[in-house]
């Protein structure tokens, strides 16, 4: 499938319907780590990379994406195959393993972010630009089956699959008590045949 015709979606935005999308090339701070979403080892590396991302130098910070952190989920090698209805419900929680990501600006260095890391643990990472399909979900996590089911069917509908890493991007700032039901995420998967 060529991207042509598809147009490109900027990186914080997503209907509340899927879509079909090409995502932008995009640079963040990141840190990895595995096991259930929602763990205190969890928020602890989604309040670090949002701290390293505001601690980096003012034009290297991206407008509008202060307070957004995002998740890149995978399963191990060997682990039974997943599409994106079933994602989160074929394996085990406790053997996802994720990266946690705040955008960065592109011109970011590696000098820039270790003065800025003061000692944790994260790297730089880029995503290419990419086909994808996306929605934006609305509402407790508890409740994101629905809305999977319906990313799932609509890229089953196009002789879509996924073929890389689940991508969650949590538009406002949550912690582990944190109410849930205004919560936005957008909900992404690359895609291709």
């Amino acid at each position: 499938m060529t991207t042509d015709a598809v147009p490109t979606t900027p990186h914080l935005a997503a209907t509340d319907a899927p879509e079909l999308a090409v995502a932008p090339h995009t640079t963040f701070v990141s840190l990895r780590g595995g096991g259930r979403p929602g763990t205190e080892a969890f928020h602890r590396a989604k309040q670090t990379v949002r701290a390293v991302a505001r601690a980096l130098p003012a034009e290297r910070r991206v407008p509008g994406a202060e307070d957004v952190v995002e998740i890149l989920y995978r399963y191990p090698e060997g682990s039974a195959p997943v599409g994106i209805a079933d994602f989160y419900w074929v394996n085990p929680l406790e053997d996802l393993r994720y990266r946690v990501l705040a955008q960065v600006a592109p011109a970011t260095t590696d000098g820039e972010l270790a003065a800025a890391a003061d000692g944790a643990d994260v790297e730089l990472y880029t995503l290419p630009a990419r086909l994808v399909v996306q929605v934006l979900h609305h509402g407790p996590f508890a409740d994101e089956r629905r809305t999977l089911a319906d990313l799932g069917s609509f890229a089953a509908d196009h002789g879509l699959r996924r073929v890389g890493d689940h991508h969650e991007i949590h538009l406002d700032p949550f912690t582990a008590s944190t109410p849930q039901d205004h919560l936005r995420t957008i909900l992404r998967d690359p895609v291709g045949r």
